[in-house]
């Protein structure tokens, strides 16, 4: 599992790392506002596009190569910068590495799913989401050490080495999965299975998490600043986010494995939790930015790893990928469309009400789920 948990990293890293730091103050930043919106949307949109692609990939051929490939494109993405100090080679290598990054990451949570017992996903996926987290949290910190150091380049060089020490360690230690026979499915019956509650609710639980955390990270900050903070009390802020999701998501998995938790009241109390976060941010102050940061980041660890593995458990073994590359699909849309909810909001009103719009529309979800008697289900007993 640990070469799986360190694919999760690398996505996570190379994605914030770079992402935070475009726009720097090394000598080969990114200086156009136009330019850096296309670089930070690049590598998003291939994702958006691809992730599907390579999860259906991933059950036709076996998620195996499609990791190693997929990290094996990553470092060379990462690569093209490296040797060429060129504009042209910095887009090529960021769509590159969301590409690759497309690739690996439903491949790896396929694996995971298909190297542990049902038994055990949510303590599996709990892990996968912590290395996760850790990436998210250090890709900018550690990135913008590197960007200060060396510049851009010495990022990507960082990441070309990072990709080609898990792809040998993922050759090494994981264990050839064999793609499962399959029965002949058509484009109605994709439909209907994604269109199915076992798939619906628990990508919107993802969709709506991530789109809480992307919002945190983002407009926290500017909350802080507003309120007079400085610098280091709103990073203080974001790191506090990241680390209680980072420590919540292996917990919730345990807890759920133990049958202490329920999928469907884990992920209800998480959308919960991360809408009374939001609401927190409407309190001018740091009282109100930790408060919010700290609620946001344990709803999200709550909803991680229970919605993950409600998905496996949904899912017929041999469709796994598919099924992760389209719940990717709903995290990437929930990534991008949660800063620009509320980001509309406030241009029309202020920052506060955008905050409110969106912690309105995550309580709505568990009041639905119950209303309709469906919800987020897990395995026999609804255990995750």
């Amino acid at each position: 599992m640990w070469p799986l948990y360190a694919a999760g990293f690398t996505t996570a890293f190379g994605a914030h790392g770079i992402a935070a730091n475009l726009g720097g103050h090394s000598a080969d930043r990114v200086t156009s506002l136009l330019v850096l919106g296309g670089l930070l949307a690049l590598y998003d949109g291939a994702e958006v596009l691809l992730k599907p692609v390579f999860g259906t990939i991933a059950d036709r051929i076996g998620a195996r190569p499609v990791l190693l490939g997929g990290l094996v494109a990553f470092a060379a993405a990462s690569a093209l910068y490296v040797v060429v100090d060129r504009p042209g080679l910095l887009w090529a290598a960021r769509l590159g590495q969301g590409a690759a990054a497309s690739a690996f990451s439903p491949a790896a949570s396929a694996l995971v799913a298909r190297l542990n017992p049902a038994a055990k996903h949510g303590r599996a996926y709990g892990s996968y989401g912590f290395y996760k987290s850790i990436g998210y949290t250090l890709g900018p910190l550690l990135g913008g050490v590197l960007v200060w150091a060396g510049g851009l380049r010495l990022l990507f060089a960082v990441l070309t080495g990072l990709g080609a020490v898990v792809a040998v360690w993922a050759l090494l230690g994981v264990p050839h999965v064999p793609p499962l026979p399959r029965a002949r499915q058509t484009v109605l019956d994709l439909a209907r299975r994604l269109a199915d509650a076992a798939f619906l609710a628990p990508t919107a639980a993802l969709a709506g998490a991530t789109a809480a955390l992307s919002v945190g990270v983002g407009f926290l900050p500017v909350s802080g600043a507003g309120a007079g903070l400085g610098t280091v009390a709103t990073g203080a802020a974001v790191s506090v986010l990241a680390a209680c999701a980072a420590l919540v998501q292996p917990r919730a998995g345990r807890a759920s494995d133990a049958g202490r938790l329920t999928a469907r009241t884990g992920v209800g109390v998480g959308l919960l939790t991360a809408a009374a976060g939001l609401a927190c941010a409407t309190v001018p102050g740091l009282t109100g930015v930790l408060l919010a940061a700290a609620l946001i980041g344990v709803g999200t660890g709550l909803i991680t790893p229970l919605a993950f593995a409600a998905l496996a458990s949904g899912t017929p073994r041999e469709r796994l990928g598919q099924t992760m590359g389209a719940a990717e699909l709903g995290r990437e849309l929930g990534d991008a469309g949660g800063p620009l909810l509320v980001a509309g909001v406030a241009t029309a009103a202020t920052l506060p009400y955008g905050y409110a719009v969106l912690a309105v529309l995550l309580a709505v979800g568990p009041v639905v789920g119950v209303l309709l008697g469906g919800g987020v289900r897990g395995r026999r007993r609804e255990r995750v």
